[in-house]
């Protein structure tokens, strides 16, 4: 080893440099400070210092002895006689370290073991004789008694055959055994160089403390030597042994076993507590050779806990109750009943949600992580959190304003077509999606519907587009849905730029306009704001030219770009089943490269695009930034207004799609099932609704979110519509089955039923209506729920008379004379009698007489007599006659 300084040689050994420097000085060494050095010469000479303190010595053992101790097992006898006889054996070996001098004059007599076993028997123990000292290397078979078992007994002498061996006999055995012995010793001493030098370098790495710790402690209570370890001679010795042929024996039952260490709760003061096994045969038993074993002073061994565990309970979304439990490390049945205490009616085996997890463990007094799952969801996201090159690209615009304001006009003239010809009622019924190039550069515009049914389209509008164009009629003004327009453009962040249309027309105001839509914070940049106003024309084309050119300048202030080398994604437009085609969805790109062939995921929709087809009716292989396209490919029509991603794999799609579907159909449970709990207390009592059941199929998704929305806004108390089933595409024979299942009536927007399919409703007798427009649809449907409305009860007064007189008549009963004042009075309508301007009965007339004859009716100014049914009348009442109508209610 190479020199070190002193401290280096502390630190190693784990001792103060103090210490070791006082140690070093007392075994003569010249060391007086921690930067010295130390040789290897010196650390020998430190370490047979300290080995000399502690009262042990370099020189080698000058005898060995070796014991050893084999128990046989025999059985005597048979039946009821039979015995079983533990027998011993023992041998005892001892070496002796000699000089040369003696080793070339001695002689080793050769000795063969005799074993004379006496028995004893576990019934009745033999006591064998007092011990005799017997000559090295003699084995001594004994059988010893259970008392024995517990102490070493001197060994017993046996007959040599010395006597039976001839002198060349034994001087050959001399000479093997004294070469036997040679190699014996040389062994053994090579082995005990070998010891030392490895507890040398135990020494040069150990703390001087702890060694000197160590020797006291193998010094024992009485100052013993400690016990020396076996060495490889020994062990070779008793592997030899063992490999000895030996008769079938069984498995000594003296075996000794560990000892067994009692682990209750200890004091602070007490010892462990060694527990013996008991023994089946101690007569068997023999002492270990290895020394005791002697346990640490485990003074705390186990304690109860002083307080209560808390633990870090990870939530996701969703957990169920036993898992919640086993994280808690708390019984399932407590986190049962805490949840009951909450209002939470839930088994081990039910899942509940993140938030009502986290209050129970709260409540339990755990700390509570909420666990953040890598979900499909979360991959996909990340898939898609690519940053690609960014280019410039054209702004998107949206045209939206209330209906009939010439929305569809305007963008014709700039497209230079007539699409508002091939809309039905004139008006746009689904969003329009159209790449028009201009004077300013391409622009990508998105036609809104204007109807108060169209709401939702007009949120998604303004949520995927730039710049919103707010067209308003100048003879019309400000209409509701030119408010809704202004509302939804201002929560998607877009700037407006407002369209006065209409301008050629001779009741045109456009100062009406201005001041309308500045009370609705819109105000004009001449009038100090930042909204452009322009009046423009769809019929003359004024100020088309001056519109784009704000609309350019408004997209250059937000300086567009978009990704493109990265996998499309953007947002559905519109979608629609159509036969032969299949789903027909219209796309607007955002940002990447739509191909063809690409794998599409669009809300619970997916498939590969098989087909696209742009504004014109052209197949295109590829659609940039900005690009509205239809495509063909999708299992279902997805929702208009579903984001969608290009996906790098179908499967991966499919379970993202199955996926949603399943987290959709949930939420949808769960909403019945809160709404039939709230309504549930709310419905008692009161009367059964009437319902209008529907089976609605439309065009496009669009219309059928539209008239869904509208159709569940009409309706009151009484009565209501019930989607029972809608989709899109035509009318099948699955839908007039439902329709004649539940009662419904079959409503087609915009579609129609095939031939077999109404040969199917006319033999059924179910009512097929065929709607283009969406307002007549809602119209009609509002009148059949007037129509089954209870009728409204209107009272009309006829008639009033006065009494005059009341006679009695052994007949008829009391009659009162009376006058007719107003009106005509009617035997067969119902009556009321006011005493002083206070009605007092109600009732029914039981006769009408004029004279002798009864008649049906009295007119005003004719006297008459009246007999009222269970009811008498007094002077100066008055009889006034009513009428019930029933009127038609409407909504």
């Amino acid at each position: 080893m190479a020199e070190v300084t002193v401290s280096e040689l502390a630190k190693s050994v784990g001792a103060s440099v103090e210490r070791l420097l006082s140690q070093m000085k007392d075994a003569g060494l010249s060391q007086t400070s921690a930067e010295q050095a130390v040789t290897d010469d010196e650390k020998q000479t430190l370490l047979a210092f300290l080995k000399s303190s502690h009262g042990d010595t370099d020189s080698a053992p000058k005898k060995i002895t070796l014991k050893r101790k084999t128990t046989t097992t025999l059985k005597t006898g048979s039946g009821a006689a039979r015995k079983t006889v533990n027998v011993e054996v023992r041998k005892k070996r001892t070496y002796v370290k000699r000089d040369a001098a003696e080793e070339a004059a001695a002689e080793v007599p050769v000795e063969v073991p005799v074993a004379e076993p006496e028995v004893a028997t576990s019934a009745e123990p033999v006591l064998e004789p007092a011990p005799q000292p017997t000559p090295a290397s003699e084995p001594e078979p004994v059988v010893e008694t259970p008392a024995e078992a517990e102490a070493e007994p001197a060994p017993v002498p046996a007959a040599t055959t010395s006597n039976f061996v001839d002198e060349a006999e034994q001087k050959r055995v001399a000479a093997i055994a004294a070469r036997r012995q040679a190699e014996e010793e040389a062994a053994l001493l090579k082995a005990e160089k070998a010891a030392e030098k490895v507890q040398e370098q135990q020494l040069a790495e150990a703390d001087p403390a702890a060694i000197e710790a160590a020797a006291n402690e193998d010094k024992g209570k009485h100052g013993h030597p400690p016990l020396k370890k076996r060495s490889k001679l020994e062990d070779d010795e008793d592997e030899a042994e063992q490999q000895k042929p030996k008769k079938a024996v069984k498995k000594p039952t003296g075996t000794k076993k560990a000892p067994k260490v009692d682990l209750s709760v200890l004091d602070e003061e007490d010892e462990p507590v060694i527990k013996q096994a008991p023994r089946r045969n101690r007569a068997a038993a023999k002492p270990s050779k290895r020394p005791a074993i002697k346990l640490a002073n485990n003074k705390h061994g186990f304690k109860r806990p002083t307080g209560k565990v808390v633990h870090e309970v990870e939530v996701g979304e969703t957990i169920t109750v036993a898992d919640l439990a086993l994280q808690m490390k708390a019984k399932g049945a407590e986190v049962v009943k805490q949840l009951m205490k909450m209002g939470v009616m839930a088994t081990l085996n039910q899942s509940i949600d993140q938030e009502t997890a986290m209050l129970v463990a709260e409540e339990m007094g755990h700390k509570v992580k909420e666990k953040v799952e890598v979900t499909l969801e979360t991959k996909l996201e990340e898939s898609l959190a690519v940053e690609g090159e960014q280019e410039h690209r054209s702004p998107v615009v949206t045209v939206m304003g209330h209906v009939d304001h010439g929305k569809t006009s305007l963008l014709d003239y700039i497209r230079k077509t007539k699409v508002t010809s091939g809309e039905a009622g004139g008006i746009t019924q689904h969003i329009g999606a159209y790449r028009v190039p201009t004077s300013h550069g391409e622009i990508a515009f998105l036609d809104t519907p204007g109807h108060a049914a169209f709401t939702a389209m007009r949120a998604r509008g303004a949520q995927c587009t730039d710049v919103v164009i707010l067209v308003v009629a100048a003879d019309d003004g400000v209409m509701p849905q030119t408010e809704e327009a202004v509302q939804h453009a201002r929560a998607a962040g877009v700037p407006i730029v407002v369209a006065i249309n209409k301008i050629d027309k001779e009741t045109a105001d456009p100062d009406r306009v201005k001041n309308e839509l500045a009370a609705k914070d819109v105000i004009p940049e001449d009038w100090g704001g930042d909204t452009q106003f322009i009046e423009v024309s769809a019929h003359t084309g004024q100020g088309i030219d001056e519109l784009l050119e704000a609309v350019s300048l408004q997209a250059e202030l937000l300086e567009l770009t978009a990704p493109v080398n990265v996998p499309a994604r953007g947002v559905v437009v519109e979608s629609r089943m159509e036969k032969g085609r299949g789903v027909v969805a219209t796309l607007l790109v955002q940002g990447g490269g739509l191909k063809r062939g690409d794998v599409i995921l669009a809300g619970q929709s997916y498939g590969r695009v098989r087909a696209m087809v742009n504004e014109h009716g052209k197949q295109v292989k590829e659609a940039g930034p900005s690009t509205p396209v239809e495509i063909l490919g999708l299992d279902s029509a997805p929702n208009a207004g579903d984001e969608f991603a290009v996906l790098k794999d179908e499967r991966q799609a499919r379970d993202l799609a199955t996926q949603r579907a399943e987290l959709a159909q949930q939420e949808r449970q769960q909403r019945q099932q809160a709404a039939k709990l709230e309504n549930m207390f709310a419905n008692m009592g009161a009367a059964d609704k009437k319902v209008l059941p529907v089976v609605l199929k439309t065009d496009v998704r669009g219309s059928l979110e539209a008239i869904a929305a509208a159709l569940a806004d009409v309706g009151n108390e009484e009565v209501e519509v019930n989607v029972v089933s809608s989709g899109v595409g035509g009318i099948t024979e699955n839908d007039v089955n439902l329709a004649l299942t539940t009662g419904a009536i079959v409503i087609g927007f915009n579609v129609r039923a095939a031939a077999a399919t109404r040969a199917v409703a006319e033999a059924e007798s179910v009512e097929i209506r065929y709607y283009s427009i969406i307002y007549q649809l809602i119209d009609e449907v509002k009148g059949a729920l007037s129509g089954m409305l209870e009728p409204e009860r209107v009272e009309e007064i006829v008639g009033i008379a006065d009494v005059r007189e009341v006679f009695r008549s052994p007949k008829f009963g009391q009659v009162a004379g009376c006058m007719v004042v107003e009106g005509t009075v009617y035997r067969s309508k119902p009556i009321r009698v006011l005493r002083d301007n206070v009605v007092i009965f109600e009732g029914e007339l039981e006769s009408l007489r004029r004279f002798k004859d009864d008649v049906q009716d009295v007119r005003n100014g004719m006297e008459c007599g009246i007999g009222v049914k269970d009811y008498d009348v007094k002077v100066g009442d008055q009889i006034e006659v009513y009428d019930v109508k029933e009127v038609a209610r409407e909504l």
